[in-house]
């Protein structure tokens, strides 16, 4: 990848029932803008009033970037599609969460209560479900869409959960990492095991920021060792 001045933008948006924030990232590259998961619906006003304020009008959104598929991070993906003409990116294994309105597909069980109330929080209802128009993977590249950046699959959180890794060395990594509190391990974790391989993965890899869906960005080196 040819290295180049990417500009973020860290968009932070305000969860329903004091449930905290989450953060979208708009990246200007070369030729455009690319967006790093979507927010919730909710906030709609909100991503849009920080979009327009970087300077990104119609026709310059060019990628949706979405780490994993949760009501949380996808909740406005439809609606800038439609709004801006932008492509949407995800892992296929995260797709049914995205096309039924269901975050707990292709997850292991999970309770009851939260399955039933987590539609209702997050307002993930059938005007918000699409299906992408990308299934990234494990070394995709995002250039074509100028954003200098690759995908990594970083499943744990979710068995699509992917992360962004620009030339310059930076990561997006959705919920896999948060820094709410401190640097640390998502605290909803689907898969022990994967979650932990894919963070030995990350260090082998040179990174320099983290840049989380919940918290503020972190240097790797401050992540603690996961064993």
């Amino acid at each position: 990848m040819t290295q180049v001045t990417q500009t973020v933008k860290t968009i932070s948006l305000t969860m329903p029932l004091k449930l905290g924030s989450v953060n979208c990232y708009l990246v200007q590259g070369s030729t455009g803008f690319a967006l790093i998961d979507s927010g919730v619906s909710s906030r709609r006003a909100d991503l849009d009033r920080e979009i327009e304020s970087a300077g990104c009008g119609p026709g310059c959104l060019q990628l949706i970037v979405l780490t994993h598929g949760d009501f949380d991070h996808s909740g406005n993906a439809a609606y800038l599609r439609a709004k801006h003409g932008a492509r949407i990116a995800m892992h296929r294994d995260d797709v049914g969460m995205v096309e039924r309105g269901d975050m707990f597909w292709n997850r292991k069980k999970t309770n009851i209560v939260i399955r039933m109330l987590a539609p209702l929080l997050f307002g993930f209802g059938r005007s918000g479900r699409f299906s992408p128009d990308l299934h990234v993977g494990d070394g995709g590249d995002l250039s074509e869409y100028g954003f200098e950046a690759q995908v990594v699959h970083i499943p744990g959180h979710s068995q699509g959960s992917i992360g962004v890794l620009t030339a310059a060395g930076d990561l997006f990594c959705g919920d896999l990492l948060e820094n709410t509190d401190k640097p640390a391990l998502g605290s909803l974790v689907d898969d022990h095991a994967a979650m932990q391989a894919s963070v030995e993965q990350l260090g082998r890899l040179g990174i320099g920021t983290v840049y989380p869906g919940h918290g503020r960005p972190f240097p790797m080196e401050l992540l603690p060792e996961v064993g």
